[in-house]
């Protein structure tokens, strides 16, 4: 285990940290392809829960941001929501990159005892929920699979070629991810530990 400011970081707290940097190349790799698209394909309605690659990825920022506040005690809650204005492919990509950059530093700040702690979500009318770090976490990370997935499956309908998301930081695709890393300026997976 490894002594941070704030506590051990064991096991868990290593697995959420490369949890961030591989969404953050996730969704680099998704909004990268979907960067060669015309803003008028990135728009046009196609088949998935919401109806265009613009409104899945606007969703995906926008709850990114939401979550992100929470964990960060920032206070915004709800007004995260009514602040949003969607953004076209231009706009996304460098906004999602931020977003992703503020869950790696918190990912990265988190050890297992922040993660066993509460933080407060503002559900409007349900009102203030405590949830605990570490299952906001998994819900992050699961709601962005859930919906790249998606948007994946919209891209497969469009000149542009899908990129491969499936990918873990595994040995076996070791040299593609480092490029790649080094590229976004994240930590290779060895680091991450």
């Amino acid at each position: 285990m490894v002594e941070t400011g704030s506590g051990r970081r064991g096991a868990l707290a290593a697995h959420f940290r490369k949890m961030a940097h591989n969404n953050a190349w996730a969704n680099w790799r998704l909004l990268a392809a979907c960067a060669r698209l015309s803003e008028a394909a990135f728009e046009a309605e196609r088949t998935s829960f919401f109806p265009s690659l613009h409104a899945t990825l606007n969703h995906n920022l926008m709850i990114d941001l939401y979550y992100i506040d929470a964990l960060e005690r920032g206070g915004l809650g709800q007004q995260v929501f009514a602040r949003f204005q969607p953004l076209e492919i231009a706009q996304l990509l460098p906004a999602q990159a931020a977003a992703d950059r503020r869950l790696i530093a918190f990912c990265d700040g988190a050890s297992d005892d922040l993660l066993a702690t509460t933080v407060a979500t503002d559900r409007g009318e349900s009102g203030r929920i405590e949830e605990r770090v570490d299952d906001l976490l998994a819900h992050l990370f699961q709601h962005q699979i859930h919906h790249r997935g998606q948007a994946h499956a919209m891209l497969a309908g469009t000149a542009v070629a899908p990129p491969q998301l499936d990918e873990y930081f595994l040995r076996y695709d070791s040299q593609q991810t480092r490029v790649e890393l080094r590229r976004l300026d994240l930590a290779p997976p060895e680091e991450l530990l």
